[in-house]
C-alpha cells in the first residue's frame, strides 16, 4: 500500500518541472528556430533560441561568479526587451528568483521593491533608470551590482557598482571557459517547489505586495492556457504589456519556452499602433485600456469619413452585430446570416483589420481588469475573436478563459483544466489549483488572510452559470451599499459608462448616500477633437474639462448609461475631474487602475460638493 502511494506522489511530481528544465527543451529542439525578434535602427533583427540560451548562460556564470546564491533576488527595471528577458531567465537558471519592477515606478518606489526583496543585483535599462537607483544607493546595502543594457548617454560616466551589460556577457563568458559545468550544475539545483518570480501587485489599496511564484506555479500555467487556447510554435506575438505583470511574463517568458512561437519586442511604449501594423501577430492580448482605444479610434475615424462610407460602415456592423449575438449566445447561424457577413467581411471588416494589424490574429485576449461588453462586442462584430480572461498574480495569471470557438457574453470564459473553482456562501470567488501562489514576501499575515485550507480567496463576487462560464459581478470591498440599503456593483456602470469614446475612466460614488454619483475621467483625445470640431476654445486641460458644451456632451453620455439601468443604479450627478490622474501622483498604478481610496480622499470636495 505504502509502495504504491509513494510511486503516485513521484508520478504526480513528476509532472511539474523547473523553468530550466522547459527552457533546455526548448532550446535544444530549436536551436536555430527565431525566438524573438527586436527593431532596432528601423529593421527587425532575429534571435534564434540558440542566442537566447548563449547570453541567459554568460549573464548566469556571471551572477554566479559574483556570489549571486540560490534563494538570491535580482531586480530588472526597463521597457520590454531581449535583455529583460534574458536576464529574467538566466536568473532563474541559476536557481535565482527575479523581480521585476515598473519602467513607470518612481525612484521611491523602486528602492520599495528592491530593499523589500533583498535583492542582490539590479538591471537598469538607461539612464533614466540608472538615476533611480544614484538617488537611493546609500539606504541598498544589499546591492552588489548594477548592470545597465542601453549605455546612451553614459560612455563617461563610472562607478564601482555599474557595469554594462556587455561587460556581463565578457565576465560570463570568460567564467563558463574556466568552469564550463557551472550553468547546467546551478540548474540541475533548481526544483519545482522553488521560488522563480516574486511579482509585486499594483497596490490598489496600500504598499505592494510581493506575490511569490514557484516553478511548479509558472511551468504548470504555461501548459493550463494551453488547456482553453490552443497555442501554436507558428505562432506570433507582440510584447508591450509591463513585463513585470504576471500578463505579458506568461506570453513573453513562460508560455513561450513551452512552445517555441515567437515574441516581437516593440521599439518604445508608444509605438504599439505602428509595431502592431508590421508584425500582424496571431495571437494578441492587452489590457482593457488597449482595445477600447483602438475602438474609441476606429469610431472617431469613421465620424470623420464621407456619409456614403459612414453608412455603409455602420451597414456592415448591424450585419456583425447579429451575427456577434448569435454566436455569443451559442445560437447557430442560418445560411442568410452568414451570407451577409461573408459580404460585409469582404467589403469592409477584411480591409478594416488588415489596417490595425489584426488580419492574422486567430484570438486576442482581454485581461487583468473587465471589459466593457460593446467594447466585447464590437470586436466580435468585425470577425476578430476578442475574449475575455480572468484571474489574479496569487493564481498565476489565468483562473478562466473562453475557449476560442465558445464566448460567452458577460462572462470570463470556464475554469482552465486543473482549476477547481467555487463560489463562497458571499459570493466569493474561491481557486484552488496548483497555480495558486506560495504566499506574500515577508507576510505571513497577508498570506493567511488570502489562502485558506488551500483555498484561493481571490476577492471578486461572481457566479457560475450551467455552463460553467464564470460571471464577475464586482470587487467584494467595492460593493456599495446605499443609504435605501441597495446593493449596487459599482463596476458594471463603471464598464457601461467607459464603453463611450468621450470617457476614459470613472469611480461610481454612493456608500450610505442617497444616491449614485460619478467621478468622470474623460479621454482627452476625443474630447479634444470635439471641441476642434465645435469650435471650442481651450488651452489647458482644465479649460476642457469645464467647457459648458463638454459637460454636455458628458452629460448627454451618462443618460444614454442611465437609460440601460435599473433606476436605483442610475447616475444622478457627476463631476468631470479637472486634471489628469498620475502614476506619480499615486492616483493610478502602473498599469493604470484607478485607486479608489486615493481618490476619494484627494477629491473629497468634489465628491461632498454633489451631494
Amino acid at each position: 500500500m505504502e509502495k504504491k502511494e509513494s510511486m503516485a506522489m513521484k508520478k504526480t511530481e513528476s509532472i511539474f518541472e523547473t523553468i530550466p528544465q522547459v527552457f533546455n527543451r526548448a532550446v535544444d529542439k530549436n536551436p536555430s528556430k527565431v525566438a524573438m525578434r527586436t527593431k532596432q535602427l528601423g529593421l527587425w533583427h532575429d534571435i534564434t533560441w540558440h542566442e537566447y540560451h548563449d547570453k541567459a548562460k554568460k549573464i548566469g556564470c556571471a551572477l554566479a561568479s559574483m556570489g549571486f546564491e540560490k534563494g538570491d533576488a535580482a531586480c530588472i527595471i526597463g521597457d520590454n526587451s531581449f535583455e529583460w528577458v534574458m536576464a529574467d531567465m538566466a536568473i532563474q537558471c541559476v536557481g535565482g528568483v527575479s523581480v521585476g519592477v515598473y519602467a513607470t515606478n518612481a525612484w521611491q518606489q523602486v528602492q520599495y521593491v528592491v530593499d523589500h526583496c533583498d535583492a542582490r543585483f539590479l538591471f537598469v535599462e538607461n539612464e533614466e533608470q540608472l538615476d533611480k537607483w544614484l538617488m537611493f544607493r546609500q539606504n541598498a546595502p544589499l546591492l552588489k551590482k548594477v548592470i545597465v543594457w542601453d549605455t546612451k548617454g553614459l560612455l563617461a560616466f563610472t562607478d564601482p557598482m555599474v557595469m554594462t551589460f556587455d561587460q556581463l556577457l565578457e565576465m560570463g563568458s570568460k567564467e563558463d571557459k574556466e568552469n564550463p559545468s557551472l550553468f547546467k550544475d546551478r540548474q540541475a539545483k533548481v526544483t519545482p517547489d522553488d521560488l522563480a518570480v516574486i511579482i509585486y501587485t499594483s497596490g490598489t489599496t496600500g504598499p505592494p505586495k510581493g506575490a511569490m511564484l514557484t516553478h511548479k506555479n509558472v511551468t504548470w500555467m504555461a501548459s493550463a492556457v494551453d488547456t482553453i487556447i490552443k497555442i501554436h510554435k507558428e505562432d506570433n506575438v507582440l510584447s508591450f504589456l509591463p513585463l513585470c505583470h504576471v500578463f505579458e511574463r506568461l506570453f513573453t517568458v513562460f508560455i513561450h519556452i513551452k512552445f517555441t512561437y515567437v515574441v516581437n519586442f516593440v521599439e518604445k511604449p508608444d509605438t504599439v499602433m505602428q509595431n502592431m501594423m508590421e508584425v500582424s501577430p496571431t495571437v494578441g492580448y492587452a489590457v482593457p485600456r488597449i482595445w477600447e482605444k483602438y475602438y474609441s479610434n476606429i469610431m472617431i475615424k469613421m465620424d470623420d469619413a464621407t456619409w456614403f462610407k459612414r453608412f455603409v460602415f455602420k451597414l456592415a456592423l448591424k450585419i456583425g452585430e447579429k451575427r456577434a449575438d448569435r454566436v455569443m449566445n451559442f445560437k447557430s447561424l442560418g445560411v442568410f446570416h452568414r451570407i451577409l457577413f461573408s459580404i460585409a467581411w469582404f467589403t469592409i471588416f477584411r480591409k478594416l483589420k488588415e489596417r490595425l494589424g489584426f488580419e492574422n490574429i486567430r484570438v486576442a485576449i482581454s485581461g487583468a481588469a473587465p471589459i466593457s461588453k460593446e467594447v466585447l462586442r464590437f470586436f466580435q462584430s468585425i470577425g476578430m475573436n476578442l475574449i475575455e480572461g480572468y484571474g489574479q498574480t496569487e493564481g498565476t495569471g489565468v483562473t478562466t478563459l473562453s475557449p476560442e470557438d465558445k464566448t460567452k457574453f458577460g462572462t470570463v470564459g470556464i475554469a482552465l483544466k486543473g482549476i477547481d473553482l467555487k463560489i463562497a456562501e458571499d459570493g466569493e470567488i474561491l481557486v484552488k489549483s496548483p497555480g495558486v501562489f506560495k504566499g506574500y514576501y515577508k507576510s505571513e499575515k497577508a498570506t493567511k488572510e488570502t489562502i485558506v485550507d488551500g483555498w484561493l480567496l481571490t476577492g471578486d463576487v461572481g457566479e457560475i452559470d450551467s455552463d460553467g462560464f464564470l460571471k464577475i459581478t464586482d470587487r467584494k470591498k467595492d460593493i456599495i451599499v446605499t443609504a435605501g440599503g441597495k446593493n449596487i456593483t459599482p463596476q458594471y456602470i463603471e464598464n457601461k459608462l467607459k464603453a463611450s469614446i468621450y470617457i476614459n475612466d470613472t469611480v461610481v460614488i454612493g456608500d450610505k448616500r442617497k444616491f449614485l454619483s460619478c467621478l468622470i475621467m474623460i479621454d482627452e483625445d476625443n474630447v479634444a477633437k470635439f471641441a476642434q470640431d465645435n469650435k471650442i476654445q481651450f488651452s489647458t486641460y482644465k479649460d476642457l474639462t469645464c467647457d459648458e458644451q463638454v459637460i454636455a456632451l458628458i452629460d448627454r453620455e451618462v443618460k444614454n448609461v442611465n437609460e440601460t439601468l435599473a433606476r436605483v443604479e442610475n447616475i444622478r450627478k457627476f463631476t468631470i475631474l479637472p486634471k489628469r490622474l498620475y502614476e506619480e501622483d499615486g492616483e493610478v498604478t502602473p498599469t493604470m487602475k484607478i485607486k479608489r481610496k486615493f481618490v476619494n480622499k484627494a477629491f473629497k470636495d468634489l465628491i461632498e460638493a454633489m451631494y
